[in-house]
Order: C-alpha cells, then sequence, then structure tokens
C-alpha cells in the first residue's frame, strides 16, 4: 500500500538562534549557516526523489527564506506556497530579545525550561502598547487584536496550529497531495504532539532539530502510520 507523505522541516539557523536569543515572532534572518542548512535539506530531499504539490510556511523570513533555497534544490520553486501567521513560531512575550543564558541566570533553570518547554505555561507577557507587539507590525494589519498573543505557551500555539491543520492541510492529505511544511520548533512541536498524541508531560522532551527534514507517512484516512528523518 502507498502512503502520502508529509514533510516537516525547522528553518535552518537563525541569527537570533545563533546569538542564544528568545526569538519569537521576531522577524529575524537566517545565519550563513542557517542558508547551508536549508540547501543542504533540499539537497537531501533530491537525493531521497521528494517531490511536493504545495508548501505552508509562517509569514517570518527564516522559514520562508528556508522554503525557497530548499524548493530552489529541488527546482520546485513553481509549487503553490501558503503563507500564514498560524504556522509562526510560539511567541515568547518579554523574552523576545533576551539572552537565554543571562534569563536562566536571573530566573533559573527550572523556571526557564518550563516556559520553553511545558505544555500550558506562558512566558511573562508584553504589554499592548509593548513596541514588540504585533499590532505595530504590517504583516498582521488583517488580523484582530485577539489573534495577535502577548505571549503564548505550547498549548495555544497548538490551538492556532490545528485549525489550519484541521480546515486546511488535512483535507489535502487525504487527497494525496504531498505537503512540505516549513516552520518553526514549537508550531512543529505543537503538530508533532497532535499526529502522534503525545502527553502533555512528554511534550517537554521533543526538540526538533534545525534542517532536517521529517517525514510522515498517512494513510487515506489520515491515520499515521510511519516516520523518519532525513538526514545526511
Amino acid at each position: 500500500m502507498s502512503y502520502t507523505k508529509l514533510v516537516l522541516l525547522r528553518h535552518g539557523q537563525s541569527e537570533w538562534n545563533k546569538k542564544n536569543l528568545f526569538t519569537g515572532w521576531h522577524d529575524v534572518k537566517l545565519s550563513p549557516e542557517g542558508k547551508i542548512e536549508a540547501i543542504q535539506a533540499g539537497k537531501i530531499l533530491k537525493i531521497n526523489n521528494f517531490k511536493f504539490d504545495y508548501a505552508y510556511t509562517s509569514v517570518l523570513k527564516r522559514a520562508i527564506h528556508t522554503l525557497w533555497l530548499t524548493l530552489k534544490e529541488l527546482n520546485q520553486l513553481w509549487i503553490p506556497i501558503k503563507k500564514t501567521w498560524r504556522l509562526n513560531e510560539r511567541h515568547y512575550g518579554k523574552l523576545q530579545g533576551m539572552n537565554k543564558n543571562q534569563i536562566t541566570h536571573k530566573f533559573g533553570k527550572k523556571k526557564v525550561q518550563e516556559w520553553r518547554r511545558s505544555f500550558k505555561i506562558e512566558p511573562p507577557a508584553l504589554s499592548t502598547n509593548d513596541i514588540r507587539w504585533s499590532r505595530f507590525d504590517e504583516k498582521y494589519s488583517k488580523l484582530e487584536d485577539y489573534q495577535l498573543p502577548l505571549s503564548e505557551s505550547l498549548c495555544k500555539t497548538l490551538e492556532r496550529v490545528m485549525y489550519l491543520w484541521k480546515n486546511n492541510i488535512s483535507t489535502k492529505i487525504i487527497n494525496g497531495e504531498r505537503i512540505l511544511i516549513v516552520a518553526h520548533g514549537n508550531s512543529l512541536r505543537a503538530l508533532i504532539k497532535h499526529i502522534e498524541n503525545i502527553n502533555d508531560n512528554d511534550i517537554v522532551n521533543l526538540n526538533i532539530a534545525t534542517g532536517m527534514p521529517i517525514v510522515y507517512e498517512f494513510d487515506s484516512n489520515l491515520n499515521y502510520k510511519k516516520k523518519y528523518y532525513l538526514n545526511n
């Protein structure tokens, strides 16, 4: 029996990943190393003869550029692409732009681990007059205030990702379309939690490497059958 393949790819290393800063919805570029990771992801997908009918990404340039570089290697830049805020990284609130080591020194490893990895705990929230709030970003001008987080738990990230999954992506997979999703560590963690039915406690242990394609295979009823990684 043949199964429909879904490929998940976390964007390549960003400039703020390299500086060890909390990034969230802040729109930073790929680092030079991140561009190489994206190109390499395309190469390994090409070696394994992957072809796609449709791609999804966030509205953040580190994910968009990763997708472009990957598709360029595959000679598939022509496929339809949907960019959506629902695949954005988890919003880290007041932590955005702060150094992870400094925050750990100030608040302790346990608290920072809860903010970063737990399912329901949110980091400290921005205020609505903070210039870092997405209401002041043109990309989100058509969204309502309630759709623009001041901080997010993984649980809230899952809610917005699942809206896209249930109302768009899953239908394409059921119809046999081959999908590539290039997104972020936490939006992908949220989606994987749903696909694999990972419980709220165990999700804390899931880490997703940058630039490494993850392949899921589904039957025609959207039952998850197989998972594997593509690496060098």
